[in-house]
Protein backbone atom coordinates (compact mmCIF):
# COMPACT_ATOMS: atom_id res chain seq x y z
CA UNK A 1 0.00 0.00 0.00
CA UNK A 2 1.42 3.42 -1.35
CA UNK A 3 -0.53 5.14 0.68
CA UNK A 4 -1.64 7.95 -2.07
CA UNK A 5 -4.70 8.95 -2.69
CA UNK A 6 -6.49 10.80 -5.40
CA UNK A 7 -6.97 14.47 -4.96
CA UNK A 8 -4.38 15.23 -2.44
CA UNK A 9 -1.06 17.04 -3.24
CA UNK A 10 1.26 14.13 -4.10
CA UNK A 11 4.61 15.69 -4.22
CA UNK A 12 7.18 17.23 -1.36
CA UNK A 13 7.78 20.86 -1.71
CA UNK A 14 10.97 22.18 -2.90
CA UNK A 15 13.08 24.03 -0.78
CA UNK A 16 11.82 27.44 -0.19
CA UNK A 17 7.92 26.39 -0.53
CA UNK A 18 6.01 26.41 2.48
CA UNK A 19 3.81 23.03 2.83
CA UNK A 20 -0.25 23.54 2.03
CA UNK A 21 -2.22 24.19 4.44
CA UNK A 22 -5.88 24.04 4.17
CA UNK A 23 -8.14 25.99 1.55
CA UNK A 24 -8.38 29.69 2.71
CA UNK A 25 -6.36 29.33 5.81
CA UNK A 26 -2.81 31.11 6.64
CA UNK A 27 -0.04 29.76 6.92
CA UNK A 28 -0.37 28.66 11.00
CA UNK A 29 2.30 30.75 12.60
CA UNK A 30 3.42 27.67 15.11
CA UNK A 31 4.77 24.69 13.39
CA UNK A 32 5.21 21.06 15.36
CA UNK A 33 6.87 18.01 13.77
CA UNK A 34 4.94 14.79 15.26
CA UNK A 35 7.01 11.43 14.65
CA UNK A 36 7.30 8.29 16.76
CA UNK A 37 8.63 4.96 16.42
CA UNK A 38 5.15 2.60 16.61
CA UNK A 39 4.66 3.75 13.09
CA UNK A 40 2.24 6.10 11.28
CA UNK A 41 -1.14 4.12 11.46
CA UNK A 42 -0.18 4.07 15.56
CA UNK A 43 -3.17 5.35 17.67
CA UNK A 44 -1.01 6.55 19.83
CA UNK A 45 0.60 9.07 17.17
CA UNK A 46 -3.12 10.19 15.72
CA UNK A 47 -4.23 10.86 19.75
CA UNK A 48 -1.02 12.82 19.97
CA UNK A 49 -1.88 14.95 16.30
CA UNK A 50 -5.64 15.26 17.93
CA UNK A 51 -3.94 16.79 21.31
CA UNK A 52 -1.40 19.17 19.92
CA UNK A 53 -4.16 20.50 16.39
CA UNK A 54 -5.07 23.70 18.40
CA UNK A 55 -1.38 25.05 18.71
CA UNK A 56 -0.63 25.37 15.12
CA UNK A 57 -0.02 23.23 11.85
CA UNK A 58 0.75 19.78 12.63
CA UNK A 59 3.28 17.97 10.32
CA UNK A 60 3.82 14.09 10.72
CA UNK A 61 6.29 12.28 9.44
CA UNK A 62 6.84 8.77 10.81
CA UNK A 63 7.74 5.37 10.26
CA UNK A 64 5.28 2.96 8.00
CA UNK A 65 6.00 0.06 9.84
CA UNK A 66 6.78 -0.61 13.89
CA UNK A 67 10.23 0.42 14.93
CA UNK A 68 10.28 -0.26 18.59
CA UNK A 69 13.62 -0.62 20.25
CA UNK A 70 15.89 1.32 17.21
CA UNK A 71 17.61 3.14 19.42
CA UNK A 72 19.16 6.13 17.29
CA UNK A 73 20.29 4.06 14.43
CA UNK A 74 19.90 6.04 11.14
CA UNK A 75 19.58 4.06 7.91
CA UNK A 76 22.87 4.21 5.91
CA UNK A 77 23.52 0.91 4.09
CA UNK A 78 19.77 1.57 1.56
CA UNK A 79 17.98 4.09 -0.30
CA UNK A 80 15.01 5.78 1.80
CA UNK A 81 11.22 6.49 0.39
CA UNK A 82 9.46 9.59 1.71
CA UNK A 83 5.27 9.07 1.00
CA UNK A 84 2.96 11.67 1.46
CA UNK A 85 -0.50 10.31 2.34
CA UNK A 86 -2.36 13.54 3.12
CA UNK A 87 -1.49 17.15 3.16
CA UNK A 88 1.07 16.98 6.41
CA UNK A 89 1.20 13.42 6.56
CA UNK A 90 4.59 11.55 5.70
CA UNK A 91 5.59 8.49 6.04
CA UNK A 92 9.03 7.37 5.65
CA UNK A 93 10.48 3.58 4.76
CA UNK A 94 13.30 4.16 7.65
CA UNK A 95 13.82 4.44 11.56
CA UNK A 96 12.54 7.24 13.77
CA UNK A 97 15.79 9.19 13.76
CA UNK A 98 16.02 8.57 9.49
CA UNK A 99 12.21 10.27 10.19
CA UNK A 100 13.17 13.57 11.76
CA UNK A 101 16.23 13.69 9.45
CA UNK A 102 14.18 13.44 6.29
CA UNK A 103 11.53 16.05 7.90
CA UNK A 104 14.41 18.89 8.80
CA UNK A 105 16.15 18.69 5.58
CA UNK A 106 14.02 17.48 2.67
CA UNK A 107 9.71 17.91 3.53
CA UNK A 108 10.27 21.06 5.57
CA UNK A 109 11.07 24.35 4.33
CA UNK A 110 12.09 25.75 7.75
CA UNK A 111 12.79 24.61 11.31
CA UNK A 112 9.49 23.84 13.08
CA UNK A 113 9.27 25.50 16.79
CA UNK A 114 8.37 22.29 18.15
CA UNK A 115 9.08 18.34 18.15
CA UNK A 116 7.19 15.47 20.17
CA UNK A 117 7.20 12.67 19.72
CA UNK A 118 5.10 9.52 20.91
CA UNK A 119 2.16 8.70 22.15
CA UNK A 120 4.84 5.59 22.46
CA UNK A 121 2.84 2.57 24.02
CA UNK A 122 4.15 1.36 26.71
CA UNK A 123 6.60 3.28 29.47
CA UNK A 124 10.12 4.48 28.18
CA UNK A 125 11.86 4.95 31.82
CA UNK A 126 15.31 4.20 33.29
CA UNK A 127 17.58 2.01 30.96
CA UNK A 128 15.27 1.46 28.67
CA UNK A 129 15.42 5.40 26.93
CA UNK A 130 18.75 3.55 25.43
CA UNK A 131 16.89 1.63 23.45
CA UNK A 132 14.10 3.86 22.68
CA UNK A 133 13.41 4.97 19.32
CA UNK A 134 10.34 7.29 20.52
CA UNK A 135 13.37 8.83 23.00
CA UNK A 136 15.58 9.22 20.08
CA UNK A 137 13.45 10.67 17.59
CA UNK A 138 13.37 13.79 20.22
CA UNK A 139 17.65 13.69 20.68
CA UNK A 140 17.63 14.10 16.77
CA UNK A 141 15.45 16.85 16.86
CA UNK A 142 17.65 18.26 19.66
CA UNK A 143 20.79 17.72 18.22
CA UNK A 144 19.31 20.12 14.87
CA UNK A 145 18.09 22.86 17.50
CA UNK A 146 14.62 22.44 17.46
CA UNK A 147 12.87 21.82 21.53
CA UNK A 148 11.74 18.35 21.53
CA UNK A 149 10.11 16.31 23.64
CA UNK A 150 9.11 12.40 23.86
CA UNK A 151 6.08 10.93 25.55
CA UNK A 152 4.88 7.65 26.23
CA UNK A 153 1.34 5.74 27.90
CA UNK A 154 2.40 3.18 30.16
CA UNK A 155 0.47 0.22 31.74
CA UNK A 156 -1.69 -2.61 31.20
CA UNK A 157 -2.90 -2.96 27.47
CA UNK A 158 -5.77 -1.91 25.59
CA UNK A 159 -3.93 1.65 26.61
CA UNK A 160 -6.07 4.58 27.43
CA UNK A 161 -4.41 8.17 25.80
CA UNK A 162 -6.82 10.79 27.17
CA UNK A 163 -4.46 12.01 30.49
CA UNK A 164 -1.25 11.46 28.08
CA UNK A 165 -2.94 13.54 25.15
CA UNK A 166 -3.94 16.32 28.07
CA UNK A 167 -0.19 15.89 29.92
CA UNK A 168 1.26 16.77 25.76
CA UNK A 169 -0.89 19.65 24.82
CA UNK A 170 0.00 21.38 28.37
CA UNK A 171 3.78 20.35 28.13
CA UNK A 172 3.65 21.55 24.10
CA UNK A 173 2.34 25.05 25.23
CA UNK A 174 5.06 25.29 28.29
CA UNK A 175 8.02 24.59 25.94
CA UNK A 176 6.47 27.09 23.05
CA UNK A 177 6.24 29.80 25.80
CA UNK A 178 9.38 29.03 27.89
CA UNK A 179 11.62 27.25 25.80
CA UNK A 180 13.97 24.44 26.82
CA UNK A 181 17.87 24.59 28.42
CA UNK A 182 20.15 24.27 25.99
CA UNK A 183 20.96 20.88 24.48
CA UNK A 184 17.69 19.05 26.67
CA UNK A 185 14.60 17.05 25.98
CA UNK A 186 11.93 16.29 28.26
CA UNK A 187 11.22 12.30 28.55
CA UNK A 188 7.31 11.88 29.50
CA UNK A 189 5.81 9.59 30.73
CA UNK A 190 2.03 9.07 31.80
CA UNK A 191 -0.02 6.48 33.13
CA UNK A 192 -2.52 4.83 31.05
CA UNK A 193 -6.29 6.09 31.86
CA UNK A 194 -8.04 9.13 32.03
CA UNK A 195 -7.07 11.27 34.70
CA UNK A 196 -3.63 12.61 35.44
CA UNK A 197 -2.01 12.19 38.83
CA UNK A 198 0.65 14.53 40.35
CA UNK A 199 3.37 15.71 37.87
CA UNK A 200 7.25 14.84 39.23
CA UNK A 201 10.23 15.86 37.85
CA UNK A 202 12.41 13.41 37.90
CA UNK A 203 16.10 12.26 36.81
CA UNK A 204 16.33 9.09 35.29
CA UNK A 205 16.50 5.66 37.35
CA UNK A 206 17.49 2.29 36.54
CA UNK A 207 15.17 -0.30 35.16
CA UNK A 208 17.20 -3.49 34.62
CA UNK A 209 14.95 -6.98 33.12
CA UNK A 210 15.18 -10.18 34.48
CA UNK A 211 14.08 -13.56 32.24
CA UNK A 212 14.26 -11.55 28.74
CA UNK A 213 15.68 -14.37 26.28
CA UNK A 214 13.29 -16.67 25.66
CA UNK A 215 14.18 -20.28 23.76
CA UNK A 216 12.14 -21.84 21.43
CA UNK A 217 12.09 -24.66 18.29
CA UNK A 218 12.17 -24.35 15.22
CA UNK A 219 10.61 -26.79 13.21
CA UNK A 220 13.56 -28.88 12.88
CA UNK A 221 14.11 -28.93 16.12
CA UNK A 222 16.99 -26.28 16.44
CA UNK A 223 17.22 -23.57 18.85
CA UNK A 224 15.91 -20.14 18.46
CA UNK A 225 15.67 -17.05 20.66
CA UNK A 226 13.18 -14.19 20.98
CA UNK A 227 14.48 -10.96 23.14
CA UNK A 228 11.48 -9.31 25.07
CA UNK A 229 9.32 -9.36 27.37
CA UNK A 230 10.73 -10.27 31.46
CA UNK A 231 10.38 -8.83 34.69
CA UNK A 232 11.37 -5.30 35.13
CA UNK A 233 13.56 -4.49 37.88
CA UNK A 234 12.04 -0.87 39.69
CA UNK A 235 14.27 1.50 41.64
CA UNK A 236 13.53 2.68 45.08
CA UNK A 237 15.09 6.24 44.76
CA UNK A 238 12.09 8.19 45.29
CA UNK A 239 13.51 10.81 43.00
CA UNK A 240 13.71 8.92 39.46
CA UNK A 241 10.99 8.14 36.71
CA UNK A 242 10.61 4.81 37.66
CA UNK A 243 10.05 5.18 41.53
CA UNK A 244 7.57 8.00 40.26
CA UNK A 245 5.65 6.01 37.32
CA UNK A 246 5.39 2.86 39.89
CA UNK A 247 3.31 5.19 42.24
CA UNK A 248 1.05 6.15 39.22
CA UNK A 249 2.79 9.82 38.77
CA UNK A 250 3.09 11.37 35.92
CA UNK A 251 7.37 11.61 35.45
CA UNK A 252 9.31 14.33 33.08
CA UNK A 253 12.85 14.16 33.10
CA UNK A 254 14.88 16.10 31.21
CA UNK A 255 17.59 14.54 28.86
CA UNK A 256 21.01 16.39 28.27
CA UNK A 257 22.79 15.42 24.99
CA UNK A 258 25.65 15.58 27.29
CA UNK A 259 26.84 11.94 28.33
CA UNK A 260 30.06 12.76 29.40
CA UNK A 261 30.63 11.64 33.31
CA UNK A 262 32.14 14.83 34.06
CA UNK A 263 33.05 13.01 37.96
CA UNK A 264 35.23 10.51 35.88
CA UNK A 265 36.93 13.22 33.81
CA UNK A 266 38.58 13.63 37.58
CA UNK A 267 38.90 9.96 38.30
CA UNK A 268 40.76 9.52 35.32
CA UNK A 269 42.95 12.17 35.47
CA UNK A 270 43.48 11.86 38.84
CA UNK A 271 43.52 8.65 40.23
CA UNK A 272 44.56 6.67 37.03
CA UNK A 273 46.89 9.75 36.35
CA UNK A 274 46.71 9.28 32.89
CA UNK A 275 47.58 13.18 31.91
CA UNK A 276 51.33 12.52 32.46
CA UNK A 277 53.00 16.00 32.60
CA UNK A 278 56.40 14.62 31.48
CA UNK A 279 55.10 14.19 27.99
CA UNK A 280 54.76 10.60 27.76
CA UNK A 281 51.34 9.26 28.67
CA UNK A 282 51.53 5.27 28.28
CA UNK A 283 53.98 3.30 30.39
Amino acid sequence: MNGYRPGFHNRLPPAGERLPTAAGQPPAMTTILVTNDDGIHSPGIQALEEALQPLGTIVVVAPDRDNSAVSHSLTMNRPLTIQQLAPHRYTVDGTPTDCVAMALKRILSSRPDLLVSGINTGANLGDDISYSGTVSAAIEGTMYGVPSMAISVGGPPPFDFRAAMRVAGCMARKILTNSLPSDTLLNINVPSGERCQRIRVTRQGRRLWQNTIHETLDPRGRPRYWIGGGTSLGDAQEDTDVHAFARGDVSITPIQLDLTNHAGIVYLREKWQLESEGGEDLP
